[in-house]
């Protein structure tokens, strides 16, 4: 669409600032391989607990939350075998369509496979998926005394088809031409895809179920172990800020996409960070107590209970999961209700 018009003028002059960090993911793009050759166990158990997250933490962006963690965590590993709710509804469908674009065989890209993935995320509600909208929208800034402001319009309905197929094709010729780094041109792709607007519902969480597949598919398949969902959900106030700085002015044609990508960029090369952190941690010896204070501080639910634990981190004693446990309480940096297996913990919430 419009950012790839004319790429060279879009993104030949790359910010100092957003070489370096493609250069932090190239790097561990190929620790990334080095793991997957010596370490399977380990990204299986990062696979598992990324997919949980993804799921969870794109649904909620869009404010679909189902607030039982453990009910939630039933659905997406498929053994809810009835659906509650709408949320409930559409976290299976979120499931599904990062299930389908983690395969290898969706390619290739084009305007059929959107409309797929978005017939997924609705497959299992009465929404009529896998249909572009059928009427013009735009997308809102809406303030503290709660005024509206227009932040941009998207392409006119009766546009869209046409809009997406030539993003698409200009997409993929790019890739073929291979003169930008793949990376900026997944985060263009994005960017353009949210600001056409295709659907009635479902455009963020499309884009960025597609996001993964793409990155997968170009070899950077640390999204598959480490959830780029959940990292633009703990930066949420950044990510739409960004979004908002490189919308400005896009239906008058001024657009900047650099606050969005520099975002974007960040957020993949923080993904590989962490995936180094984690994956090293669970080789180094003694390392195990380290990976259940990791766990419970920063990726437990709020509230949880000690099965949580056992089954986020297979692999790992009771015995060490409850040493750590003690020693977070003491620190005062969790607090427990109850006893034995009915005992639940929450964090940072310590009984006086």
């Amino acid at each position: 669409m419009r950012s790839f018009a004319d790429l060279d003028r879009t993104i030949g002059s790359v910010p100092g600032a957003v070489v370096n960090q493609l250069r932090v993911i190239d790097i561990g793009r190929g620790t990334e391989v080095l793991y997957r050759n010596q370490l399977p166990g380990v990204l299986d158990t990062l696979a598992r607990r990324a997919r949980v997250a993804s799921v969870t933490a794109s649904s909620e962006i869009e404010g679909v939350v189902v607030p039982d963690h453990i009910r939630a965590e039933r659905i997406i590993e498929g053994k809810a075998t009835v659906l509650r709710t709408r949320n409930e509804r559409e976290l299976a469908g979120y499931r599904d369509a990062l299930d389908y674009l983690f395969q290898k065989d969706w390619r290739p890209l084009n305007t059929g496979l959107l409309l797929h993935t978005h017939r997924l995320l609705f497959g299992h509600t009465a929404a009529a998926g896998g249909v572009f909208k059928l009427h013009d929208n735009v997308v809102v800034d809406r303030g503290p005394d709660g005024a509206t402001a227009v932040r941009f319009r998207p392409v006119p309905a009766t546009d869209t088809p046409f809009a997406v197929a030539e993003l698409v094709d200009r997409f993929n010729a790019a890739v073929l031409r291979g003169a930008h780094h793949p990376v900026l041109l997944i985060g263009l792709f994005a960017f353009d895809l949210s600001v056409i607007h295709p659907f009635e519902d479902g455009n963020g969480r499309v884009a960025r179920v597609m996001t993964n597949g793409l990155l997968t598919e170009s070899g950077y398949g640390v999204v598959r172990y480490i959830s780029l969902e959940q990292l633009i959900a703990d930066t949420a106030d950044a990510y739409y800020q960004s979004l908002l700085d490189s919308t400005h002015r896009w239906h008058e044609g001024h657009g900047d996409p650099w606050p969005w990508l520099a975002y974007f960029v960040n957020t993949l090369a923080h993904a590989y960070e962490t995936f180094e952190e984690r994956a090293a941690a669970d080789r180094k010896p003694g390392s195990k107590q380290a990976r259940v204070r990791d766990f419970v501080l920063r990726h437990a639910p709020p509230v949880f209970r000690f099965a949580d634990v056992r089954q986020a981190l297979p692999g790992v004693s009771d015995q060490t999961i409850r040493i750590v446990l003690e020693q977070l309480r003491a620190e005062g940096l969790i607090s427990v209700d109850g006893v034995g297996r009915a005992a639940v913990w929450a964090r940072g919430r310590v009984k006086s």
